[in-house]
């Protein structure tokens, strides 16, 4: 691709498209890239390339000449290729990413006229420009900085010119869709954490929550688009209903945080033990016999049972215990414990029903992990009763891994049924 650059200002012009990717592409040989001085082509003793308008009015008009001699000079260098004469205009079609596509795809060589001053007369644009285009609806005082912004976003498609074809189809605009957001380290910046299944190693997973977000970013930042877009592919409806779904929902507008909890918390505790041992028994799961009272007061005790409050209400319940013999120490019948070292382990997690979809136990999760980091732990370990689907698509999507089956030998309640999931905890 050769792009030529007809223009008052070429220092400028090179100063820019001659740094960074683009300027690197030149280097390579990939893309040439030429900005040409107008002013040299006058054939006027002065070196004049503008005058006043005919019919009076503000400001000077650009003369046909100069440019006329200048494009023909660029087209003898640029020989038998296939030429684009474009003059950056405010009265041009609008400049899209569909647009660079086309520019890249039809044609090798571009010629991009910058206008000042009042414009240029119009016998030059009736004779020799094949369209004109416009980087939006407002006047700059002159042509350059569109130019540079056509050519930079054409030429960056080049082959060669990036690493890879996927360093520009995955981006804004490409497919009608904005593009997913990006984070590098550290972990947590701010208080604010890295999406966990950007950490999880998943491929398919990370693939799929991209695609979710670009789908969720058109939606919010750009109706317009969202509204043109047609979407035939099955995962593209598959989560967008994902998303109608959980918009639908209730949405978290309070702070949620957690505190141990004290024993002013009891009735709210087993209120919530109670619905949980609901909850359980609609999927023909064996809550055990050892979630009543005197087991929470035995967890506020030692400091081990946590509230979380949405707001100031009580949105749910967990445990993080520390040396918990039952559960730690029991033999996996088929697997085996991938940490060594402290660990914990979370128990009688719970969050209330209305929070159900609106990302509450996410958050909980993230707690957990704090927990377990404040006190030293190289991994957390859950028991989870084998029917206890949501709890295990919980703990996958956190990344816990399956470890094998837990033979604690207690049949008369079905305790025996448990399988154990371990997170090992990166170092930071």
């Amino acid at each position: 691709m050769r792009v030529d650059i007809l223009t008052l200002f070429p220092d400028s012009m090179q100063a820019v498209l001659g740094e960074s990717v683009i300027g690197r592409g030149a280097k390579k040989g990939v893309i040439e890239i030429h900005a040409h001085q107008i002013r040299d082509y006058t054939e006027n003793k002065q070196m004049q390339v503008d005058d006043y308008p005919y019919g009076g009015g503000w400001g000077c008009v650009m003369m046909a000449q100069p440019l006329k001699s200048c494009l023909d000079a660029v087209k003898a260098q640029a020989g038998d290729r296939r030429s684009r004469v474009i003059y950056m205009s405010p009265q041009g079609r609008r400049f899209n990413q569909e647009e660079a596509r086309r520019l890249v795809r039809d044609y090798d060589h571009l010629v991009l006229v910058c206008g000042h001053y009042e414009g240029i007369d119009e016998r030059f644009i009736e004779e020799c420009v094949d369209e004109e285009i416009s980087i939006g609806d407002f006047v700059l005082t002159g042509g350059e900085l569109a130019a540079m912004v056509v050519t930079d976003a054409v030429c960056r498609m080049v082959p060669g010119v990036l690493s890879d074809e996927a360093c520009y189809t995955g981006e804004s605009h490409w497919d009608g869709l904005l593009e997913y957001p990006q984070y590098t380290r550290p972990d947590v910046w701010e208080g604010r954490a890295v999406p966990e299944v950007l950490r999880s190693g998943d491929h398919a997973k990370v693939e799929r929550w991209r695609r979710k977000k670009q789908l969720e970013r058109t939606m919010d930042k750009r109706p317009d688009m969202f509204h043109e877009l047609k979407l035939t592919d099955k995962t593209d409806l598959e989560l967008l209903e994902e998303i109608r779904a959980e918009r639908s929902r209730m949405r978290l507008e309070e702070p949620v945080t957690y505190e141990k909890a004290t024993v002013a918390d009891l009735p709210a505790i087993m209120d919530q033990a109670v619905k949980a041992r609901s909850r359980m028994k609609k999927q023909k799961i064996n809550f055990g016999k050892k979630h009543d009272e005197e087991t929470f007061k035995k967890d506020i005790a030692d400091g081990s049972c946590y509230v979380v409050r949405y707001g100031k209400a009580f949105a749910g319940m967990f445990s993080v215990v520390e040396a918990d013999k039952p559960f730690c120490e029991t033999t996996i019948t088929d697997g085996k414990w991938h940490s060594t070292g402290k660990h914990v382990v979370l128990r009688r997690l719970a969050v209330e029903n209305r929070y159900a979809g609106t990302g509450m136990a996410d958050i909980v999760m993230g707690f957990v992990e704090r927990i377990a980091r404040e006190k030293g732990a190289k991994a957390i370990r859950v028991p989870v009763h084998k029917k206890n689907v949501p709890m295990k698509k919980l703990l996958a999507k956190h990344n816990y891994r399956y470890r094998g089956n837990i033979d604690l030998a207690l049949t008369d309640d079905g305790l025996d049924l448990r399988q154990a999931f371990e997170k090992v905890l990166e170092q930071k």
